[in-house]
């Protein structure tokens, strides 16, 4: 089974162009399985000899070790996949994953910061030195453009139009999308640029060129974001659960709350299916009803 994971693995690399994270997630997974595979009553059992009954003890194993709902789903998905790969490749027959069906999911709503919040945030960091400036621009950007942490440090300087107000960002699975750039985040990463401190390696590649660096001139790192994140959530006295995907997250309900339709929403957050972006009018409905009921005479 090793070897077939190693295929499948490389036939994501190289023909599905799956990004470094996808593929680190399809490694754990697969070999996670191939190991419990091999530690119970079922080693030596081949590829094409696995059934349903396997694979429904694997999500039972799962469940019993207390995993989370969304990460057996993801495990159960990986193991979809590699089957439908193991099928095409002739070293199994049939997909033994396809019908186990997903834990059902709790969803729970994301925390969303008040427009209050947001601007006590976006002004912390200071606004006398590159690091501040750095920082400032940062947080304007993934804000302002609603961005994953991921797209934010991947940003290059030909992606920046500031003329259009538009940004080119490299989503999930490398796809494409144009989003915007509002004034504020615009003015914070030009007075970012001019006293930036690049690495003389970073400015050889021009248009390449990462436009958030580190102090020592080189690209962010997503943890390193993170890190300047919780010092800036403690500064301004903001819940201490608030991460990057908070500002994600406020984005789009700030748009909706201001009567964006829900598909312009899908787009700009990235969003393949319209279900991940439906979440955030639940966000949106339970501010309506706080509204509702502090200004109804006849509310409560």
């Amino acid at each position: 089974m090793s070897s077939a994971i190693t295929r499948f693995l490389r036939y994501m690399a190289t023909e599905r162009n799956a990004s470094e994270l996808t593929i680190k997630a399809y490694r754990e997974d697969l070999f996670g399985f191939a190991q419990w595979l091999e530690a119970g009553p079922f080693a030596g059992t081949t590829l094409d000899a696995l059934d349903p009954s396997h694979l429904r003890q694997f999500q039972a194993a799962l469940q019993q070790a207390d995993y989370a709902k969304s990460t057996i789903s993801r495990k159960l998905a990986s193991l979809r996949s590699f089957f439908k790969f193991a099928i095409r490749e002739g070293s199994a027959k049939t997909n033994p994953a396809k019908p186990l069906r997903n834990p059902r999911r709790n969803r729970k709503l994301p925390l969303v910061l008040s427009n209050e919040e947001i601007g006590r945030l976006l002004t912390t960091p200071p606004a006398h030195d590159p690091a501040g400036l750095r920082d400032r621009a940062i947080l304007e950007t993934m804000y302002s453009s609603g961005l994953r942490v991921s797209e934010l440090v991947a940003l290059r300087d030909g992606d920046l139009d500031f003329s259009q107000g538009i940004a080119r960002v490299r989503g999930k699975g490398r796809k494409e999308r144009l989003s915007p750039l509002g004034s504020y985040a615009i003015a914070a990463i030009r007075a970012y640029a001019a006293r930036r401190n690049r690495s003389a390696e970073a400015e050889k590649l021009g248009q390449a060129a990462p436009v958030f660096v580190n102090r020592f001139g080189n690209i962010l790192t997503t943890r390193s974001v993170g890190r300047m994140l919780d010092k800036y959530i403690a500064d301004a006295e903001l819940d201490s659960r608030v991460s990057p995907h908070t500002l994600r997250h406020s984005f789009a309900t700030h748009l909706l709350d201001r009567g964006a339709d829900i598909r312009s929403v899908q787009e700009l957050l990235g969003h393949k299916s319209l279900t991940t972006t439906q979440i955030y009018t639940h966000v949106s409905a339970a501010n309506l009803r706080t509204i509702y009921e502090k200004a109804h005479p006849r509310a409560q």
